[in-house]
Parts: structure tokens; sequence; C-alpha cells
């Protein structure tokens, strides 16, 4: 951490546990080793500020992030609660490009026959692109959803099974490993590693060393990006109401001192408590901007990308070193329509990886109450959720009585038996009095519940015209 004397102790506990999520580089062998899940950054950088104990622990030996230009401006109204901006054409360069490393593990003796082997079918010419004569995938190969990656041979029937990539994200086969006792064994025991790659996109996850977090909110143009007179583009707008509550002063200084170790060329020592109150940070720095002929305090006029105009103020503009961290907005969203739901309760069920429903509990239903909003409650709470018909008595109130009777018709005279279903309630013998009514199904499994118990649950209805009005 840049300068922790400076910064809310907080906030340095924060940069303490986002350290650990960043998308860094996890380690050197990633090659060669069978992790489940890895994350890592495509090209790292070291940063230009560096405490004492940084070369010590040779940290660059793993380096966390990128070095990026920052402007400290409120521009576009897309950096407001800690949401930051990001230059397009940086994101088209690399910035913060990363890499998903993921494990897959075939083992075929884990089956209960033990009689499968890797082997591609020599009958289907079009496996040749997708896989190897082994039925192995194919190194540095791009796989998408329903492309065959790999095939298995059944020795006893003599069947082959090919097996279809189902990631919903495109991945490079990054390489397979054999596991065998020996060299004349078949092949049954296999690993391959996926390579998933990961732009920066809308909705992830960046964080300075001083625990300054932001998610990217927009990729904006480099045309409509504040410019500065040397033509300097910033690689990420950053809302400037992030500082005074938090109070991260060496995020502040560390953007000076980027600034002037760029220009000078050299590294800056960002070890805490170097500086006292008769050298403080604050004039080390403005004096090396000084002498590169910057501002004092690294402010720059800057001019607007949309229309060309002067801002009317000067804007703080300097280097910070920024990470990326692993919350993916890819492994988060979450959206549905149409779905799987319980058998029992017809409503969606819950979970992301089953494609479940996203819960509408009491707090967001008091919100509704409380809006008048009484057609968004019954679209959330019924339409969309358990909507169900039943059939009720409307004479003994019975939600659970009413049934289907097969009624012969004796007028019939084609000399064929003219059977129409009836519905009728077994608990007061009416039939006139059946109507068809729209309840949560819920209900319906809570009626019958009840009537477990011995509990008899008795519905009232009236016209829609003549139904009490709030």
């Amino acid at each position: 951490i840049p300068y922790p004397d400076h910064n809310q102790s907080p906030r340095n506990v924060y940069q303490c546990q986002m350290g650990k999520q960043t998308m860094g580089t996890p380690i050197q062998a990633w090659p060669y080793r069978a992790d489940n899940k890895m994350y890592r950054i495509q090209t790292p950088q070291t940063p230009l500020l560096k405490p004492e104990a940084y070369d010590k622990y040779e940290m660059d030996e793993y380096p966390l992030g990128t070095n990026a230009i920052i402007a400290v401006v409120s521009y576009t109204g897309y950096d407001m609660e800690d949401a930051m901006v990001i230059n397009k054409s940086s994101f088209q360069r690399g910035f913060a490009h990363g890499t998903v490393v993921k494990v897959e593990r075939m083992n075929l003796t884990e089956k209960r026959d033990k009689h499968e082997i890797m082997m591609a079918d020599p009958k289907k010419a079009t496996l040749n692109q997708f896989m190897d004569a082994d039925g192995l995938p194919i190194e540095g190969r791009m796989y998408r959803e329903g492309d065959p990656y790999c095939c298995t041979y059944d020795l006893d029937s003599g069947t082959f099974h090919v097996h279809k990539f189902k990631s919903a994200e495109p991945a490079y086969c990054g390489g397979v490993r054999v596991l065998v006792d020996s060299g004349t064994d078949p092949i049954q025991h296999v690993i391959i590693q996926w390579r998933i790659s990961r732009n920066p996109i809308i909705g992830d996850k960046f964080a300075s060393r001083s625990g300054q977090k932001g998610i990217n909110s927009f990729l904006w143009p480099v045309e409509s990006l504040p410019f500065s007179e040397t033509g300097i583009v910033p690689d990420i707008i950053f809302n400037p109401h992030g500082f005074p509550s938090r109070m991260t002063i060496g995020m502040m200084i560390e953007i000076m001192a980027g600034k002037g170790a760029a220009m000078h060329g050299w590294k800056q020592d960002a070890t805490p408590f170097v500086f006292n109150e008769k050298q403080t940070a604050i004039e080390y720095f403005g004096d090396l901007l000084t002498k590169a002929g910057f501002n004092y305090y690294g402010n720059e006029t800057m001019y607007s990308g949309i229309d060309g105009r002067e801002f009317e103020v000067q804007i703080f503009l300097g280097i910070v070193y920024y990470q990326r961290l692993r919350h993916m907005i890819a492994d988060k969203f979450q959206v549905r329509a149409t779905g799987p739901i319980d058998p029992v309760t017809h409503q969606p069920v819950k979970g992301r990886k089953r494609a479940g429903g996203i819960r509408f509990g009491e707090m967001e239903r008091d919100a509704l109450i409380g809006h008048g909003a009484a057609f968004a409650l019954q679209d959330r709470l019924l339409c969309c959720s358990d909507r169900d018909h039943a059939e009720l008595c409307t004479r003994c109130g019975s939600l659970l009585s009413v049934q289907m009777m097969a009624k012969h018709d004796e007028t019939a005279r084609s000399g064929l038996a003219d059977h129409t279903e009836r519905q009728y309630c077994r608990s007061c013998g009416n039939h006139d009095a059946v109507q068809t009514v729209q309840v949560p199904r819920v209900f319906r499994y809570l009626t019958a519940e009840l009537a477990a118990m011995n509990i008899k649950l008795q519905l009232h209805t009236a016209p829609f015209a003549d139904a009490p009005r709030a």
C-alpha cells in the first residue's frame, strides 16, 4: 500500500482484503498446474511507486495490476457512487485483459464397467477439426457451446460416444494431460485445461491500492473523453466525491508521485513514515512536478472531448496503479424469463446455476404496497410466479371438494353413448354453483395441508363489480 500512513485505517484493511482478490499473477507455473480455477491478468506491470518491502518480498515476481492515467473529475454522470468510466481505446489495446483458467477431469475408470477408452470415431471425418485421433481436444483451438471436444469408445458394445462442450462462454484448450500407469495402458484418465478470455466489461470491479474500489460503468469512446493540452487522454475517470469522506490522501499523493516518476524516469519510494511535518510529501512531489514543467499540485488544463471547450477549472491528472478484481459480472449476472419450477408449489426454483428466479421478498413487497402499485404487485407475486386456476363451490366455499362427473345422456339417438363431463361438489352435491377462480398454487397447497390437519378453509366470492374497494 503506498503511503498507508496517509490513509484512514479501514481503507488499508480493505486493500489487504482486496489484494487477495486481484486477477494478478497467482503462480508462475500455471500452464503446468491442475488447479480447479485460477485468475490471471494478461499484461501486468510493475508499479511506479514501491514501498521498501516491495522489492524485499520480490513482489514483481507476482505483479497485481496496471499503471493507469487517471483524471479526478465528475464527467458524464456515469461515475456516480463508485462507478468509473474507462477509456474504450485503452480497453481495445488490452487494458486489464484477464484470463480464467479452469480444469476438467475425465476419469473413465470411475464408471461401473470400466470398459471405455478415449478414441475418436474414424467414420466421422467432421470430428477431425475438433479432436485428434486419440479422441482428445486439440491444444490451442477455441471451442464454443455445442462443439464436440472429445470422444470415448465402449469396448463391450463397440459404440462411440461424442462429448459436446457445454459452457456458454467460448474457451481455448490450454493443454491436455494423460494420466496412465505405463505407456501401454489405454487412455482412460485425462485432465483438460480451459482458458477463458475476459475483457473488462460494464459491471467488472477494479480497485486502487488505497482501498478505493470502483465498478466499470461505461466504456467511453476516446473522442468524447477530456484531453489535456499535451494530448493526454485518461484511462480512467475517477469521481472526486470519493475522496472527502474516505480521506484516502495516500491515493492523492500517489497520483502526484506517479506523474513525477513517469516524467523523471525513476521509481518513487512509497514507504510509510518517510515524510514529516517539516518536509511533507506534497512539497517533495510538488517540486518534482515543477521541475518537469507541470503545475505544483498536478493539476492540468483539460478540454471537453464532446465540444472542445476548455474546462472552467483545472483537473487533477496523474498515474495510479489499478488492480482488476476477480468479481466479474459474467460470473454473477442472473436473468430469467421462463425456466424450471418447483413441482409442489409451481413457483420458480432458486439458484443461478439452475436458471432460477430472483427472490421477491417481504421488503420488496412492502415497497410496492407503499407506492400503491397494485398491478405490479399482482404481476410479480401472482402472474409471474404460481398463478393457477381452481374450481370453487360458491355455495359451501370448498376448494377441494369439486370433481368431474361423467353423465350419460339418455336422449342420444345415434346409438352411441354421449359422455359429457360435468363438475359437481362432493361436499354439498351441488353442480350449478361451481366456478373457476384464479388463486396462487401455493394457496391450494396450504388448503390441502390444513385439510390434512382437519381444518376446513371456507371461501366466499363476490362479483368483481361488487367487490369492496379500498
